[in-house]
């Protein structure tokens, strides 16, 4: 086994939500290749739309008030699994001075 963080996309099938949990699973694979274990997808019912790593809640529709963008789940992301890093354009407005 890998000791590399296990992320969880739970996803309303009722709410036909697969492709957008799909697509924050391809966003996060790309971005963090090297550093992730596994990004599974589990389908669900009731709305329920969670992304955990390891577990913990990083994002939940309801409490978080709907989907995450790509950008915002990203540094999430980073935050947990490796604050250290630069996300490159993801990090930096389009507004810099």
């Amino acid at each position: 086994m890998t000791d590399k963080p296990r992320i969880t996309i739970l996803y309303c099938t009722q709410c036909n939500w697969l492709l957008r949990a799909g697509w924050m699973a391809q966003e996060l694979l790309q971005t963090f290749s090297d550093s992730l274990g596994e990004v599974a997808l589990i389908p669900g019912t009731g709305g329920n739309f969670e992304i955990r790593i390891d577990g913990e809640l990083l994002w939940e529709r309801k409490r978080d008030g709907g989907f995450p963008g790509p950008k915002e789940l990203k540094q999430r992301v980073r935050d947990v699994i490796d604050p250290d890093r630069d996300l490159g354009h993801t990090d930096r407005g389009s507004l810099e001075s």
